[in-house]
């Protein structure tokens, strides 16, 4: 274990180092992301439509409606973007907040316990804030209510997961889906190279964690 890597680092010390590590992580998933093009303009994060709108998107296609499907597309997307800012606030809230235990679980914890503990902290308050501006951002394009309409009918056939009755509910899942990935991405490059992060702090940490024999 990295029990005698870390026995050097006060409790104090670790604590300090792991916080500013995830407002880094966090503060730069959330820049990456809140930008234009930062999911539309992405192949890993740019948003598909629903699942079980595709099959729907193909008919409409063939039926003229090409143009109002890509808007749809194009507002989930720029949807997901104009949220994302949002989360800064409350990510390092909860950085903040954090509790000893929270700290030993994530440095002691797998790859993810990073993305874990930001998820188990903030979906659910980050969903509630984010869904009136995914809202706002696609109730403009025609197709939407029609989409809406087609998830509540595929909802009775069990055919749409319950979180995801209305596009909005959908890109929000997505957007949050995303933010805790990419935050992961920060956490991994930090457990990598915790001197390229410039912080000395982050450097005894996590240097620690690293250069303990793994038993």
């Amino acid at each position: 274990g990295g029990a005698q890597g870390l026995s050097g680092i006060s409790e104090a010390e670790a604590g300090r180092g792991l916080r500013t590590a995830l407002e880094t992580g966090a503060v730069a998933a959330v820049r990456f992301l809140g930008r234009p093009d930062g999911f539309l303009g992405s192949q890993q994060f740019r948003i598909p439509l629903p699942e079980y709108l595709q099959d729907a998107a193909k008919i409409l296609s063939m039926l003229g409606q090409r143009r109002q499907i890509e808007e749809l597309e194009v507002a989930m997307n720029r949807a997901a973007e104009s949220a994302v800012p949002m989360a800064r606030g409350l990510l390092v809230n909860a950085v903040k907040k954090m509790t000893v235990g929270d700290a030993k679980k994530i440095l002691a914890g797998g790859d993810t316990s990073v993305t874990d503990f930001f998820a188990d902290k903030t979906r659910s308050p980050l969903s509630v804030s984010f869904l009136p501006v995914v809202r706002q951002a696609t109730s403009r394009v025609k197709l939407k209510e029609k989409a809406d309409h087609f998830a509540q009918k595929a909802q009775s056939f069990g055919l749409v997961k319950m979180e995801d009755q209305s596009i909005d509910h959908y890109v929000t899942r997505k957007a949050l889906d995303a933010l805790y990935v990419v935050i992961g991405e920060e956490e991994r490059k930090i457990r990598r190279d915790p001197v390229g992060t410039g912080s000395a702090i982050l450097q005894k940490v996590f240097g620690a964690l690293r250069s303990t024999p793994s038993a």
